[in-house]
Protein backbone atom coordinates (compact mmCIF):
# COMPACT_ATOMS: atom_id res chain seq x y z
CA UNK A 1 0.00 0.00 0.00
CA UNK A 2 2.78 2.43 0.86
CA UNK A 3 4.56 1.72 -2.43
CA UNK A 4 1.40 2.25 -4.45
CA UNK A 5 0.55 5.38 -2.45
CA UNK A 6 3.94 6.83 -3.30
CA UNK A 7 3.61 5.84 -6.96
CA UNK A 8 0.31 7.69 -7.20
CA UNK A 9 1.68 10.68 -5.32
CA UNK A 10 -1.16 10.88 -2.78
CA UNK A 11 -1.03 11.12 1.01
CA UNK A 12 -3.18 8.13 1.88
CA UNK A 13 -4.84 4.96 0.56
CA UNK A 14 -7.63 3.04 2.26
CA UNK A 15 -9.30 -0.25 1.39
CA UNK A 16 -12.11 -1.46 3.66
CA UNK A 17 -14.49 -4.34 3.01
CA UNK A 18 -17.58 -5.55 4.87
CA UNK A 19 -19.14 -8.89 3.90
CA UNK A 20 -22.86 -9.54 3.91
CA UNK A 21 -22.35 -11.32 7.25
CA UNK A 22 -20.52 -8.34 8.74
CA UNK A 23 -16.97 -9.71 8.44
CA UNK A 24 -14.53 -6.83 7.96
CA UNK A 25 -11.14 -6.60 6.27
CA UNK A 26 -9.08 -3.48 5.78
CA UNK A 27 -5.69 -2.08 4.90
CA UNK A 28 -4.84 1.61 5.09
CA UNK A 29 -2.17 4.25 5.60
CA UNK A 30 -4.08 6.66 7.88
CA UNK A 31 -2.42 7.61 11.21
CA UNK A 32 -3.29 5.14 14.00
CA UNK A 33 -4.65 7.92 16.22
CA UNK A 34 -7.17 8.94 13.57
CA UNK A 35 -8.25 5.34 12.92
CA UNK A 36 -8.81 4.73 16.63
CA UNK A 37 -10.84 7.93 17.00
CA UNK A 38 -12.87 7.17 13.85
CA UNK A 39 -13.82 3.73 15.18
CA UNK A 40 -14.40 4.85 18.77
CA UNK A 41 -16.70 7.69 17.70
CA UNK A 42 -18.54 5.57 15.13
CA UNK A 43 -17.81 8.15 12.45
CA UNK A 44 -18.88 5.79 9.66
CA UNK A 45 -22.48 6.78 10.52
CA UNK A 46 -21.85 10.43 9.59
CA UNK A 47 -18.92 10.18 7.16
CA UNK A 48 -20.24 11.65 3.87
CA UNK A 49 -17.79 9.47 1.92
CA UNK A 50 -19.12 6.22 3.39
CA UNK A 51 -22.77 7.26 3.37
CA UNK A 52 -22.54 8.76 -0.12
CA UNK A 53 -20.78 5.79 -1.69
CA UNK A 54 -23.25 3.32 -0.17
CA UNK A 55 -25.78 4.85 -2.57
CA UNK A 56 -23.45 5.09 -5.56
CA UNK A 57 -21.91 2.68 -8.03
CA UNK A 58 -19.43 4.95 -9.79
CA UNK A 59 -16.09 6.39 -8.57
CA UNK A 60 -16.77 9.60 -6.67
CA UNK A 61 -14.76 12.75 -6.07
CA UNK A 62 -15.33 14.05 -2.55
CA UNK A 63 -16.33 17.42 -4.01
CA UNK A 64 -19.48 15.77 -5.37
CA UNK A 65 -20.63 14.66 -1.91
CA UNK A 66 -22.81 16.61 0.53
CA UNK A 67 -20.65 18.34 3.17
CA UNK A 68 -23.22 21.01 4.02
CA UNK A 69 -24.32 19.66 7.40
CA UNK A 70 -22.70 20.81 10.63
CA UNK A 71 -21.66 17.27 11.59
CA UNK A 72 -20.11 16.73 8.17
CA UNK A 73 -18.13 19.97 8.33
CA UNK A 74 -16.88 19.22 11.84
CA UNK A 75 -15.92 15.71 10.76
CA UNK A 76 -13.99 17.03 7.76
CA UNK A 77 -12.19 19.51 9.98
CA UNK A 78 -11.06 16.69 12.27
CA UNK A 79 -9.99 14.53 9.32
CA UNK A 80 -7.94 17.35 7.80
CA UNK A 81 -6.31 18.07 11.16
CA UNK A 82 -5.40 14.38 11.43
CA UNK A 83 -3.60 14.55 8.06
CA UNK A 84 -6.20 12.79 5.91
CA UNK A 85 -6.41 15.71 3.50
CA UNK A 86 -9.38 17.63 2.13
CA UNK A 87 -9.21 16.07 -1.35
CA UNK A 88 -10.36 12.53 -2.02
CA UNK A 89 -11.52 10.06 -4.64
CA UNK A 90 -13.41 6.91 -3.63
CA UNK A 91 -14.39 3.78 -5.56
CA UNK A 92 -17.32 1.69 -4.23
CA UNK A 93 -17.06 -2.03 -5.02
CA UNK A 94 -19.86 -4.54 -4.59
CA UNK A 95 -19.28 -8.27 -4.45
CA UNK A 96 -21.25 -11.47 -3.93
CA UNK A 97 -23.46 -12.05 -0.91
CA UNK A 98 -23.96 -8.38 -0.15
CA UNK A 99 -20.25 -7.59 0.22
CA UNK A 100 -19.39 -3.90 0.01
CA UNK A 101 -15.93 -2.37 -0.16
CA UNK A 102 -14.57 1.14 -0.51
CA UNK A 103 -11.18 2.09 -1.93
CA UNK A 104 -10.13 5.68 -1.31
CA UNK A 105 -7.16 7.87 -2.18
CA UNK A 106 -6.81 11.23 -0.43
CA UNK A 107 -4.39 14.10 -0.18
CA UNK A 108 -3.60 17.70 0.62
CA UNK A 109 -3.60 19.13 -2.89
CA UNK A 110 -5.08 22.26 -4.41
CA UNK A 111 -8.24 21.93 -6.49
CA UNK A 112 -6.23 22.31 -9.70
CA UNK A 113 -3.64 19.73 -8.63
CA UNK A 114 -6.34 17.26 -7.62
CA UNK A 115 -8.23 17.68 -10.87
CA UNK A 116 -5.06 16.84 -12.80
CA UNK A 117 -4.48 13.82 -10.58
CA UNK A 118 -8.00 12.45 -11.07
CA UNK A 119 -7.84 13.03 -14.83
CA UNK A 120 -4.53 11.19 -15.12
CA UNK A 121 -4.95 8.43 -12.52
CA UNK A 122 -8.65 7.54 -12.36
CA UNK A 123 -8.15 4.32 -14.36
CA UNK A 124 -5.25 3.20 -12.13
CA UNK A 125 -7.32 3.86 -9.01
CA UNK A 126 -10.29 1.94 -10.41
CA UNK A 127 -8.15 -1.07 -11.35
CA UNK A 128 -6.46 -1.01 -7.94
CA UNK A 129 -9.84 -1.01 -6.20
CA UNK A 130 -10.99 -4.15 -8.02
CA UNK A 131 -7.61 -5.84 -7.69
CA UNK A 132 -7.50 -5.29 -3.92
CA UNK A 133 -11.09 -6.43 -3.56
CA UNK A 134 -10.36 -9.63 -5.45
CA UNK A 135 -7.27 -10.37 -3.38
CA UNK A 136 -9.12 -9.62 -0.15
CA UNK A 137 -11.89 -12.03 -1.08
CA UNK A 138 -9.34 -14.73 -1.89
CA UNK A 139 -7.66 -14.22 1.49
CA UNK A 140 -10.96 -14.28 3.36
CA UNK A 141 -12.15 -17.36 1.48
CA UNK A 142 -8.80 -19.12 1.74
CA UNK A 143 -8.19 -18.93 -2.01
CA UNK A 144 -11.19 -21.16 -2.54
CA UNK A 145 -12.24 -19.43 -5.72
CA UNK A 146 -12.16 -21.47 -8.90
CA UNK A 147 -9.18 -21.04 -11.17
CA UNK A 148 -9.97 -18.91 -14.20
CA UNK A 149 -10.04 -20.54 -17.62
CA UNK A 150 -7.22 -19.79 -20.02
CA UNK A 151 -7.82 -16.68 -22.15
CA UNK A 152 -7.24 -16.66 -25.89
CA UNK A 153 -4.68 -14.37 -27.45
CA UNK A 154 -7.36 -12.07 -28.83
CA UNK A 155 -9.14 -11.88 -25.47
CA UNK A 156 -5.86 -10.84 -23.87
CA UNK A 157 -5.40 -8.22 -26.59
CA UNK A 158 -8.76 -6.56 -25.97
CA UNK A 159 -8.34 -6.51 -22.20
CA UNK A 160 -4.81 -5.14 -22.51
CA UNK A 161 -5.96 -2.20 -24.63
CA UNK A 162 -8.79 -1.47 -22.18
CA UNK A 163 -6.32 -1.62 -19.29
CA UNK A 164 -4.17 0.93 -21.12
CA UNK A 165 -7.08 3.36 -21.07
CA UNK A 166 -8.45 3.04 -24.60
CA UNK A 167 -12.19 3.14 -25.14
CA UNK A 168 -13.87 0.36 -27.12
CA UNK A 169 -13.88 2.24 -30.41
CA UNK A 170 -10.17 3.09 -30.18
CA UNK A 171 -9.23 -0.45 -29.16
CA UNK A 172 -11.32 -2.05 -31.92
CA UNK A 173 -9.73 0.28 -34.48
CA UNK A 174 -6.24 -0.61 -33.21
CA UNK A 175 -6.99 -4.33 -33.58
CA UNK A 176 -8.71 -3.71 -36.94
CA UNK A 177 -11.90 -5.45 -35.88
CA UNK A 178 -15.49 -4.23 -35.56
CA UNK A 179 -16.81 -2.94 -32.25
CA UNK A 180 -19.33 -5.81 -32.27
CA UNK A 181 -16.50 -8.35 -32.55
CA UNK A 182 -14.55 -6.46 -29.90
CA UNK A 183 -17.52 -6.65 -27.50
CA UNK A 184 -17.80 -10.38 -28.15
CA UNK A 185 -14.18 -10.93 -27.09
CA UNK A 186 -14.69 -8.80 -23.98
CA UNK A 187 -17.81 -10.73 -23.00
CA UNK A 188 -16.09 -14.08 -23.58
CA UNK A 189 -13.15 -13.01 -21.41
CA UNK A 190 -15.48 -11.70 -18.73
CA UNK A 191 -17.27 -15.05 -18.49
CA UNK A 192 -14.01 -17.02 -18.36
CA UNK A 193 -12.67 -14.76 -15.60
CA UNK A 194 -15.87 -14.93 -13.58
CA UNK A 195 -16.08 -11.13 -13.62
CA UNK A 196 -19.23 -9.12 -13.04
CA UNK A 197 -18.44 -6.40 -15.60
CA UNK A 198 -15.74 -5.21 -18.01
CA UNK A 199 -13.79 -3.25 -15.40
CA UNK A 200 -13.80 -6.27 -13.10
CA UNK A 201 -12.60 -8.45 -15.99
CA UNK A 202 -9.69 -6.10 -16.70
CA UNK A 203 -8.73 -6.06 -13.02
CA UNK A 204 -8.85 -9.85 -12.83
CA UNK A 205 -6.82 -10.19 -16.00
CA UNK A 206 -4.14 -7.87 -14.59
CA UNK A 207 -4.03 -9.52 -11.16
CA UNK A 208 -4.00 -12.99 -12.75
CA UNK A 209 -1.02 -12.19 -14.93
CA UNK A 210 -2.90 -12.42 -18.24
CA UNK A 211 -2.34 -8.72 -18.89
CA UNK A 212 1.09 -7.24 -18.27
CA UNK A 213 1.31 -3.44 -18.08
Amino acid sequence: MIWFRDQLGVDHLVYHSVSGAGQQYGILTYPDDWVQRYVAEGYARIDPVVQGCLRRFQPTDWKDLDWSGRQSRNFLGEAVSAGVGSQGYSVPVRGPGGQFALFTVSGRATDAQWERFVTGSATDVLLAAHFLNQRAQEIIQGDASEEAQQLSGREIDVLTLLALGMNRAQAADTLEISEHTFRSYVESARIKLGATNTTHAVARAVSGGFVLL
